[in-house]
């Protein structure tokens, strides 16, 4: 695993918003950075994939195990939502996709440090942007990189169980660009797929109190959704319509069972069920004493209200809205620079199946909203 330094295309910019990635520069400074790139053996790559296949196994066992035996307390799922997800999983509601959070040196065994089970980003960016980079690049080059065919193979097996029409859900363009742009891409790979969708602004939908089901801005009813919107948004008593899903028939993509492993708690329970696992760090619900270790809120987000403490010192802290209950996860040794950067590796699981990865990178030990894309190769 190495870090190159490489030539931008000329006219990057245009390129890659030629493939929706309209969000390449924030602030200023570029997210999208073709200034470098990572290059991976295809033995590093088997590990990653290895690694992801595991962690994905191990996450669909807890789920099971958090069921049967009525875990939600430690998820912070509301009372009335219970019944709602095990409904969801007794009927095998399906999963589309998520993004595993890997620290990966090359020497050792690749860790995971959160799953982004619910609501992932940085898809464009992981499927489009970085094989037309390579393509551009070198037209023989080789990436590990297949997430755009599991996806459209992952929408075909949905339609076969419901064939029934698809709403795509996020904030608007103008609002959220990344949010917009993944759910226009995972759209247009459901259309794809053969399925019939629409775009609404997750604004926009709305509730029909007679016929008892969500509706899109023409009034049509919404059989099922994928929305870019969390679960513990969605199921917060505070929010306008909560009172009203477990009622509706609409089908959620992610299924409502996905409340489980978008929420950090698992790291703790993981840790229990498989502490020789080679791609697990340890962790814990109770603050560690001394040593080195990150403090997560369980529902926090994009590297915020995360606290960083080597040797028993804080050697670092974010800001950010997120309060609550933590955990404790062991700092990664293989969390190291590469020329300056610490990069960490988005490795997709689409429709069950390891088969892709994206890379952020970022001068500090916190992965956040901003840090930066650099693609990657594969070679020998």
């Amino acid at each position: 695993m190495r870090r190159l330094t490489v030539d931008p295309r000329p006219n990057w910019q245009k390129r890659v918003e030629e493939h929706g990635l309209y969000y390449h520069t924030v602030r200023d400074e570029p997210y999208w950075d073709e200034s470098a790139c990572y290059q991976f053996t295809n033995y590093e790559v088997d590990r990653i994939e290895e690694a992801t296949q595991a962690l994905h196994d191990m996450c669909m066992a807890l789920v099971e195990e958090v069921i049967d035996k009525r875990m939600f307390g430690l998820f912070f799922i509301p009372k009335d939502f219970e019944e709602y997800v095990i409904r969801s999983w007794e009927s095998r509601e399906p999963s589309v996709y998520g993004r595993f959070d890997l620290v990966f040196d090359g020497v050792g065994p690749p860790k995971m440090l959160e799953y982004n089970a619910d609501t992932p980003t940085a898809l464009v960016e992981a499927a489009v942007a970085q094989w037309v980079w390579l393509k551009d690049m070198d037209e023989r080059g080789d990436q590990f990189n297949s997430i755009h065919e599991h996806l459209i193979d992952a929408w075909k097996a949905l339609l076969t169980r419901d064939p029934g029409p698809i709403h795509f859900a996020a904030l608007s363009k103008q609002d959220s660009p990344e949010d917009y742009i993944t759910a226009q891409y995972m759209r247009d790979t459901a259309i794809q797929a053969g399925a019939k969708t629409d775009f609404i602004d997750i604004t926009d939908i709305g509730w029909d109190k007679p016929r008892r089901c969500f509706v899109d801005r023409t009034g049509f009813p919404i059989h099922r959704c994928f929305k870019l919107y969390p679960w513990e948004w969605m199921v917060n008593p505070e929010e306008e319509f909560s009172r009203y899903i477990r009622g509706a028939a609409v089908k959620w993509v992610e299924p409502a069972w996905k409340m489980i492993l978008s929420c950090k708690s698992i790291l703790p329970l993981l840790y229990e069920r498989h502490p020789n696992s080679p791609f697990l760090l340890p962790a814990s619900f109770d603050p560690i004493p001394d040593g080195s270790y990150v403090k997560k809120p369980i529902h926090a987000r994009e590297g915020a209200n995360i606290e960083v403490v080597i040797n028993g010192r804080l050697a670092l802290s974010t800001d950010g809205p997120y309060k609550g209950p933590c955990v404790y996860q062991s700092l990664a040794p293989q969390l190291k620079p590469h020329d300056g950067r610490y990069p960490v590796i988005g490795s997709w699981v689409v429709n069950g199946e390891a088969c892709g990865m994206g890379i952020r990178e970022d001068t500090s030990l916190v992965t956040g909203n901003t840090s930066r894309f650099v693609p990657h190769q594969m070679v020998g």
